[in-house]
């Protein structure tokens, strides 16, 4: 296990699922591990009785977390909408875990994902050995989820082609899976639902028909609301990439982390924090899950090429890439945000050296 990059969330967080389990009084929907209740607080953070601290998966609206969870207790389906780097898929991946103990259940949508990733496909050697049968069926993890019950999670929904897509139609209004070649059909065990994601910025995907979205409770996960919120998020989850990925201990990078959340927001915004100074912005989306990404990669440089400081140079040599996706497009905007901002800031002077040192 130690060797794991990165657990499933069952796995990673057994202790405080099973903590929760022993403290959970409420009722429990048929098939699940926890109440509603204890889901919702297994994903918000919450300290039990016993001491057992329940980490925060999600810092942000507790509201959206209680919608999501109810809705995974009706025979509604919950699709996850958000821009890119809004937790979808880790808010997916827990509540799957906390519900089903099985994240594992999950198909990636893409251009190319077929009806038989959402439905079931064959094993061609016994097919043509034997003819159709269940020996020579291959389920897939739709099809496993449904027969025991549990979540299954769908991956960017919208890069699904639009007639596998509707695949989906029949199995979440009526809860069965035909399979005409054997004349039979599945019918799905109490527990079961879907978690799709979506993401609500990528160009030239497919829109979800009516008679699909109907099918989904939609619940919008919103960017952090405050600098505070965002650096929250931010310490919290490099300090647990910190820890899987064994990176030697260095001295605290607060500091670091408010000025590459301050810029990130003011460039995702066009403006700067007080709202004095318009700005524009990259091409890019500048998401938390890319400050978490160039804070861990400064982490890394002040660790083993450093002094075991976050400094200057190390965050600038992950932001210059986050930021300038486009080098020929971004380059302007973030000039500017080095002159007009940066240059300016009282403080920030050391961090304006080193990204112009960069180039």
């Amino acid at each position: 296990m130690n060797d794991i990059l990165r657990a499933k969330a069952e796995i990673q967080f057994a202790h405080e699922l099973t903590a929760l389990r022993e403290h959970d009084h409420h009722v429990r929907p048929p098939q699940w591990q926890l109440s509603p209740q204890a889901v919702v607080d297994y994903l918000m953070g919450k300290t039990l009785a016993d001491g057992t601290v329940i980490t925060p998966k999600y810092i942000g609206n507790r509201r959206l977390m209680e919608i999501a969870v109810a809705t995974l207790a009706t025979d509604r389906a919950l699709l996850l909408l958000g821009v890119p780097g809004t937790a979808k898929s880790w808010v997916s991946e827990h509540l799957a875990a906390a519900i089903s103990g099985n994240s594992g259940l999950l198909i990636q949508g893409t251009a190319g994902t077929s009806e038989d990733s959402l439905r079931y496909s064959w094993n061609y050697a016994l097919l043509l050995a034997k003819g159709p049968s269940t020996e020579a069926l291959i389920q897939s993890p739709m099809l496993n989820a449904m027969q025991a019950g549990k979540i299954a999670r769908i991956e960017e929904l919208t890069r699904i082609p639009a007639d596998v897509q509707d695949t989906l139609i029949t199995l979440l209004s009526e809860k069965t899976l035909p399979v005409p070649e054997l004349g039979i059909d599945y019918q799905a065990v109490k527990g079961f639902s879907v978690i799709a994601t979506a993401n609500n910025r990528d160009k030239g995907v497919n829109e979800l028909s009516s008679a699909l979205k109907r099918r989904f409770n939609t619940v919008i996960l919103p960017s952090p609301a405050s600098v505070e919120e965002e650096v929250q998020i931010v310490q919290q989850r490099v300090a647990s990439l910190g820890k899987t990925l064994e990176l030697p201990e260095i001295a605290p990078v607060d500091e670091q982390i408010i000025k590459l959340v301050t810029i990130f927001r003011e460039l995702r915004h066009g403006a700067t924090l007080d709202g004095k100074q318009k700005l524009k912005a990259p091409s890019g989306t500048l998401s938390t899950a890319e400050a978490i990404s160039v804070m861990s990669q400064g982490w890394a440089m002040a660790a083993h090429f450093g002094n075991g400081t976050v400094n200057a140079d190390d965050l600038a040599a992950g932001l210059q890439g986050a930021i300038l996706k486009d080098p020929v497009q971004d380059q302007l905007p973030w000039k500017e945000y080095l002159e007009t901002v940066v240059k300016e800031r009282e403080g920030w002077q050391d961090l304006y050296r080193a990204c112009r040192e960069l180039g």
